[in-house]
């Protein structure tokens, strides 16, 4: 297989694989005054609140306050005001639910209520552009966790399906599903979807990107050229990614809050997420064992 050629600039130079910015791993910006934002912006006028805009604000402070205890109290809350706040449902699957069945309901009576909130027609309008427009984030964060947790209790092919749905809705992947979906498709050898989604992706220069590319094309070449270029690309870009890959250094109790290009954090995070991937691929690790030596 050829190396792909990069795209090249108007000055005829080969341009560089664009980065994407780096992002904190599962925050929400701090919305304390929402409301206020919101009037500015003209998104209210002179109308009242909605119960369920009413209850997605109290989300917002939610997720900002101390303890546990008061955020999960504040989800319960929100939910007495209006069943369709979807965050309100995320955050008590991740902070409440006390299994992984649990959780997956709440996921998914959270997805339920952001389509409920929503409604066809927006659903339909906003496609394309999922995210940019601020009422369709926590129906998204929602259906993320629903995906994630799919996976985790083998229900492999809804999980997918989920993602590739998620990336439709939104292709600029503000939330980083790409790199959620990536090793899903290598662990379960659809080969054809990974091409796709690199495609989809060609100019993504991050080194969790770049390892993913190393991983298949090993699958697909062996200890080859090929698959060694893309793995020296991948060390150049984070070097310390291997030695969590391998085990030679633990993961931490507690995954960073945020990364950076080519730091320790963004090696955790990458190893955390696509280690059983690695794993599951006959020589991989013994490869990777061998060209880190």
């Amino acid at each position: 297989m050829k190396k792909q050629r990069q795209p090249e600039t108007q000055s005829g130079k080969t341009a560089k694989p664009k980065k994407r910015k780096p992002m904190s791993t599962g925050s929400l910006p701090s919305l304390r005054s929402m409301r206020d934002l919101l009037a500015d912006f003209g998104m209210l006028g002179s109308r009242r609140m909605s119960a369920t805009e009413e209850a997605q604000l109290l989300m917002y402070e939610a997720w900002d306050a101390s303890t546990t205890k008061q955020r999960i109290a504040m989800a319960r809350q929100a939910l007495a005001i209006s069943p369709r706040c979807a965050d309100a449902y995320v955050l008590l699957a991740e902070e409440f639910a006390r299994s992984r069945d649990e959780s997956l309901e709440l996921y998914r009576q959270g997805v339920e209520a952001g389509e409920r909130t929503l409604g066809k027609k927006r659903f339909q309008a906003y496609t394309g552009c999922f995210w940019g427009v601020l009422e369709t984030r926590p129906y998204m964060r929602a259906r993320a966790g629903l995906a994630q947790t799919l996976w985790s209790v083998g229900r492999h092919d809804e999980a997918i399906e989920h993602y590739w749905a998620m990336l439709r809705l939104n292709p600029n992947d503000n939330q980083g599903i790409r790199d959620l979906l990536m090793p899903c498709l290598i662990e379960t050898q659809r080969d054809e979807e990974a091409e796709k989604l690199f495609r989809q992706y060609k100019d993504d220069g991050m080194a969790v990107w770049m390892y993913s590319r190393a991983l298949l094309d090993f699958r697909k070449h062996g200890d080859s050229p090929v698959a060694n270029r893309a793995l020296e690309a991948a060390i150049k870009e984070n070097r310390f990614i291997p030695p969590y890959l391998l085990g030679r250094k633990k993961l931490p109790r507690r995954l960073p809050g945020h990364y950076g290009y080519g730091d320790v954090n963004e090696a955790v995070l990458y190893a955390f997420g696509n280690q059983r991937a690695w794993q599951a691929m006959p020589g991989a690790m013994e490869w990777l064992g061998t060209r880190t030596a």
